[in-house]
This record gives C-alpha cells, sequence and structure tokens, in this order.
C-alpha cells in the first residue's frame, strides 16, 4: 500500500516535471534575455535623473529602443536607400579584412531566417551510405557547378538542442525532399526528434 502511494507520488512529481520544466525553462530563457538586452542597451540612467541628481532606471526602455531604430533603420531601407547605394555600402564593407567576414556571415545567417529569400524553407533527408543512415536537413543550395560539382546539393544539418549545425555536400539522387513545413523539421531536429511531428 505504501510502495502503490510512494509510486503514485512519483508520477505525479514527473508529470508536473513533464508540465513545468518546458514551460518555465521557455519563460526563464525569454526573461532572461529581454532583461540581458535591456540592461545592456537601456540608456536610461544617462538620460533620466532624480530631483537628487540619482539615475532613474526605466525598465524595458533597452528592447524599446532596439525595436524602435529597427523599425526607422527598415523604413529608411525600404523608402530611401536604393540598390546603387545598398550595394555600395556592401562593396565599402567587403574591403575591410575582418569585419567584412563577420559581417557577411551575420547577414547571411540573419537572411536566412528572416529575409525575402530564407534559406532554410526546405525540410530534405538525405541518406548517407548502404547502410540506410538517413539525417534530416535543409536544402541551402542547389546548384554547385560554380566550384566543379555537377548533380550535388548543398544541406545544411541543425544539431540538436543547439544553434550550431554542419553543412554537407550530396548527390541530388541522395536527397528527398519532406512533406513537413520547415518550423517542423526544424523543431524536429533541434529537440532531438522528440518534438515537430505532432
Amino acid at each position: 500500500m505504501i510502495k502503490a502511494g510512494l509510486r503514485r507520488i512519483f508520477n505525479y512529481l514527473i508529470k508536473g516535471t513533464i508540465v513545468l520544466l518546458p514551460l518555465v525553462g521557455a519563460a526563464f530563457l525569454i526573461y532572461w534575455l529581454f532583461s540581458s538586452l535591456d540592461a545592456v542597451l537601456n540608456l536610461s540612467t544617462w538620460m533620466f535623473t532624480d530631483e537628487f541628481g540619482n539615475p532613474i532606471y526605466v525598465p524595458g526602455l533597452g528592447i524599446i529602443s532596439v525595436l524602435l531604430i529597427l523599425i526607422f533603420v527598415g523604413f529608411l531601407i525600404t523608402n530611401f536607400v536604393t540598390e546603387p547605394i545598398y550595394n555600395w555600402f556592401g562593396r565599402i564593407i567587403n574591403k575591410v579584412p575582418l569585419f567584412n567576414t563577420l559581417y557577411t556571415s551575420l547577414k547571411d545567417f540573419t537572411e536566412a531566417f528572416v529575409g525575402d529569400a530564407k534559406k532554410f524553407n526546405e525540410p530534405v533527408m538525405v541518406e548517407f551510405n548502404d547502410t540506410g543512415l538517413k539525417r534530416i536537413g535543409f536544402l541551402t543550395q542547389r546548384d554547385l557547378s560554380k566550384i566543379g560539382l555537377q548533380g550535388e546539393v548543398m544541406v545544411y544539418f541543425p544539431y540538436a538542442y543547439s544553434f550550431a549545425g554542419q553543412v554537407a555536400i550530396a548527390k541530388a539522387e541522395k536527397v528527398t525532399r519532406l512533406n513537413i513545413s520547415a518550423t517542423d523539421a526544424m523543431k524536429l531536429v533541434v529537440s532531438g526528434g522528440v518534438s515537430g511531428l505532432e
């Protein structure tokens, strides 16, 4: 009787953990990200003081400032910066050695998720050898003839529980398009295969 009661309590503990851990973990990570960004980018202590000259911290002002700056820059780029000016700016950045590498990588990574030409929008499965080993990834380049690889494609494989990943080149006939959305495929891979097929 006591064993059954303890087993029931243990089951309640496990089920409570399964429900609350992802909820609390996600909420904590979002809170931590926003509060960290706000602490770094918040200029309210420089701008506002009380009657005694003490700085006043306004929570959230850093995040609001970043959002307003991003919207303003997006507005300027969309309405006033023409393609030649944008290309000229890109050529200048390409001449700065270290900055060029960092800027281009971050720009491409950002555009892969939120740009007009999203890169991670075609989930695929690649067969690697005769044993039937397959991996889920995202088709990022269809034509590799510029580097002498005709009939081959480039696939990005995200790592589970990470934002890192690996790029592989595979024969086009070894790549199969999956019948799931890019969002579900990313969830499936990043979660280690435990979510994304609901």
